[in-house]
């Protein structure tokens, strides 16, 4: 086989070639003599391996940045989420504060906390009916 001529299009990954090493001499003395009908075979398996390499590289980058999102989104969602319940929370506590102050008045007013009838383990209904106002 003869040697590539410079126009050829596996020329383009040359020198990505000549900078690696075959044996510690340079790659470059391959294109020159005796070496190179036998190194293409060589060359070319460098260059698929490479190509490959480069494929499988692109997929993994492009694998963590979908994770990379993924993560993001989530936490996005659970930031929503979080700020929701807050508000949740702040409401029910105002609620609840509402709640206490209507107790106390309540409990200020009511016949049945003042009655000394409560305390009977089993109420009658005519012991109940003297604390209810008429």
């Amino acid at each position: 086989m003869p040697c590539p001529q410079p126009n050829e299009p596996r020329l383009a990954l040359l020198p990505i070639l000549r900078r690696s090493c075959r044996f510690g001499k340079p790659m470059s003395h391959v294109f020159r003599g005796q070496e190179c009908a036998g190194s293409h075979e060589e060359d070319d398996k460098k260059v698929r391996r490479r190509e490959k390499n480069r494929v499988a590289a692109q997929r993994s980058r492009k694998k963590q940045t979908q994770k990379a999102d993924k993560l993001h989104e989530e936490y996005e969602s659970l930031e929503q989420e979080n700020t929701s319940l807050k508000k949740e929370i702040g409401k029910l506590t105002d609620e609840m504060k509402h709640l206490s102050e209507v107790l106390k008045d309540h409990e200020k007013i009511c016949p049945l906390l003042h009655c000394t009838m409560n305390f009977v383990t089993v109420p009658r209904p005519d012991a109940l009916s003297s604390c209810l106002p008429r």
